[in-house]
């Protein structure tokens, strides 16, 4: 059980009347999780993630392993610096470097800062011992820190200049298997982002300086988005301006209701062929026991940005709305206030709850708010605040003789009066949805729900 006395959570104090200017467009999740002490900004365009948030990274980055060990994946690590000399032999360094973090240590050598590892993962194959046919497919995947010296860092964990990274890298024997690799791995991806619930597109995108034969990439529907969307308000299908001329008629439903929308980008794949195994030597041995270049792909999702993203889909103004298998507590708990005629009889029914409830989502699920001192009121707009999926308040309507009741609001905004068998079947019932999702086996109940999760390509 987590106490809420106990949590740095370093918000921002506001001096009443106070006017703030504002040197930067702040997006609604920027805003929100700065307010709250959620995240605190670093130097320019770095930011620092307190526990709150870091929980929710931390189950991100959980959920994404366990989607990428499904696909076959298998997890490294690799250096965050990587010498120049390898992207000179793939042509990388020949194109705009603007964004590129370059070092050099005491003897001289030049290393990238990486923003991406597709030399350094194929130059690791290229200079290990003959790899055989019969070990492919082989799908390496990390999760950690990369850096882009943004010419303008804009919306928080958004576009920020360092931030955090699930790269994957697939190495296969020719172009029809890799192919198979790709659908695999695209499987997870959309099977990931069903689980988030938050409505997404994925469409052909442009190989731009990756290169490849094949590219897709994953949005979020947002005002903020960098990239401008074609969608259809019929069936929900999206393209990317880049790749495709603005149609008049639906591709896939043929309804001429189109809009443009923005697009925030979290997810990207590719499908590379040789165009780092061949300049880099990375080769296997084939049946006849002649070395050939690996078939390559990479698959990026932005841990930072899908969490700043969708939050910035599901919050309102003044509260942020956590995806459910994201939400750094299942459920806040209040107790009465210190010094209330209700804190003895109270506090009973508060210290059945914490156990009760702890039992049944985990007790690391549970925030206590135990800052007595303050008023129900006060504690319960901060919890709202912060989006806990549910909030119970134990306060003067749990000690009435006649018929006694807690006090339950959810992140849907519902208010709900409920004994405490009801309370504890309610939480029983978000805890075994999370479950579902985390299997993979929510379906959605109706055709509106279904179009929305699914994604549409071109």
């Amino acid at each position: 059980m987590n106490k809420a006395s106990r949590i740095f959570c370093p918000a921002l104090i506001t001096p009443k009347n106070a006017v703030v200017k504002q040197t930067e467009q702040l997006s609604r999740s920027q805003k929100l999780l700065t307010e709250l002490g959620l995240v605190k900004s670093g130097s320019n365009g770095t930011y620092q993630i307190m526990p709150m948030a870091q929980r929710s990274v931390d189950k991100f980055i959980d959920l994404v392993q366990s989607n990428m060990l499904q696909a076959g994946g298998q997890k490294i690590t690799l250096p965050i610096l990587t010498p120049t000399g390898l992207w000179r032999k793939t042509g990388r360094l020949e194109g705009d470097i603007s964004e590129f973090y370059m070092v050099r240590d005491r003897s001289g050598k030049q290393f990238l800062m990486s923003p991406t590892h597709e030399e350094a993962v194929t130059a690791m194959l290229a200079t290990t011992s003959p790899i055989s046919y019969r070990q492919l497919p082989l799908r390496l995947f990390q999760i950690g820190p990369k850096f882009r010296d943004e010419l303008k860092t804009r919306f928080g964990l958004m576009r920020a200049k360092e931030f955090l990274m699930k790269d994957m890298y697939s190495f296969d024997v020719c172009e029809e298997t890799a192919r198979e690799t790709y659908s695999v791995v695209n499987a997870a991806y959309d099977r990931l982002f069903k689980q988030l619930e938050v409505p997404f597109v994925k469409v052909n995108a442009a190989t731009g300086m990756m290169g490849g034969s094949v590219s897709h990439e994953y949005h979020y529907v947002s005002p903020v988005g960098e990239d401008n969307l074609l969608q259809c308000k019929s069936c929900g299908f999206a393209g990317n301006s880049e790749v495709v001329m603005a149609p008049a008629n639906c591709p896939s439903c043929s309804s001429s209701d189109l809009k443009e929308v923005r697009g925030v980008e979290v997810a990207h794949t590719f499908l590379l062929g040789d165009k780092y195994s061949k300049p880099l030597g990375a080769t296997f041995l084939n049946t006849k026991g002649k070395p050939q270049s690996l078939v390559m792909g990479c698959y990026g999702i932005g841990i930072t940005r899908v969490i700043a993203a969708a939050l910035e889909v599901l919050s309102s103004d003044n509260e942020l709305h956590w995806p459910k298998l994201l939400a750094p507590y299942d459920v806040c708990l209040i107790g009465p206030k210190q010094g209330s005629k209700e804190q003895p009889e109270a506090e009973v029914i508060e210290n059945e709850l914490l156990l009760n409830v702890g039992e049944i989502c985990g007790h690391q699920e549970l925030l206590h708010d135990d800052r007595k001192e303050l008023t129900i009121g006060k504690r319960l707009l901060e919890a709202k605040r912060l989006g806990h999926p549910l909030t119970i308040v134990v306060g003067a309507k749990a000690i009435r003789q006649d018929s006694p009741k807690l006090e339950v609001h959810t992140s849907k905004g519902e208010t709900l009066e409920l004994d405490l068998s009801e309370t504890l079947k309610l939480v029983a019932e978000h805890s075994q949805y999370k479950k579902s999702l985390i299997l993979g086996c929510f379906q959605p109940d109706n055709e509106e729900s279904k179009r929305r999760s699914v994604g549409h390509q071109l």
